[in-house]
Parts: C-alpha cells; sequence; structure tokens
C-alpha cells in the first residue's frame, strides 16, 4: 500500500486570474457586412422585424379585405393556426395577385414590400 502512495503524488496547478478592462470595444457595425449590416442598420432605423419573421395577427380576412401578408417575392409560404387552442398549423402557398381561402374561412393576400 505504501508503494502506490508514493507512486501518485498529488500535482497541485497554479492558476492565475486577472482582469481584463476592455476600453475600446469596436461598434458591431462597423464589421459587419452583407446581410448582417442591412439587418443592423434596419434595427438602427428603428424596424426591429427586419425580415418578417414575427407572426402576424389575423384581421377581419375577409374576401374583400384579406390578411395582407408582406413578402419581397411572388410567393410566400403562409401558416395559418386557425384556433388559439390548436395544436397543428395549416400550410398554404401564397402568389402574387391571388387571394387564397384557408380552411378556417380567413383570407390572405400577399402584399409587395421591399427588401431589405
Amino acid at each position: 500500500m505504501a508503494t502506490l502512495c508514493s507512486r501518485f503524488s498529488i500535482i497541485s496547478r497554479r492558476i492565475s486570474t486577472s482582469r481584463i478592462f476592455a476600453t475600446n470595444m469596436a461598434d458591431p457595425l462597423e464589421h459587419a457586412t452583407g446581410l448582417e449590416k442591412r439587418e443592423l442598420l434596419a434595427r438602427v432605423a428603428g424596424n426591429d422585424n427586419p425580415f418578417d419573421f414575427r407572426v402576424l395577427k389575423r384581421g377581419p380576412g375577409t374576401r374583400d379585405c384579406p390578411n395582407q401578408v408582406p413578402s419581397s417575392f411572388d410567393s410566400r409560404l403562409v401558416g395559418c393556426i386557425c384556433e388559439e387552442e390548436a395544436s397543428s398549423i395549416q400550410w398554404m402557398w401564397l402568389h402574387q395577385g391571388c387571394p387564397r381561402r384557408c380552411a378556417c374561412g380567413h383570407w390572405f393576400q400577399l402584399v409587395y414590400k421591399a427588401p431589405v
């Protein structure tokens, strides 16, 4: 037993901790490029949802006054939560110029929005 203890000695590790004080942190807007820069510029301008990913609340959704869905493309995939307690989403494709009716009876229409 004594020979086992002498073979394995306890090794202590020393750690050094110090504080790093950053005096000049770079502005992310200065280093961003491409799509990230356009997103940051849109947020600075006050648009918190530049890519329209948030859930839109349905309006009346009649044939004469359909729910407006913004898109910068000719078509867009839209999901309708037909009932508040629904556990599934009714998916449908919307195409430019063709209003579409969901299975729950609400109408949706694609409207053009300039890309970010």
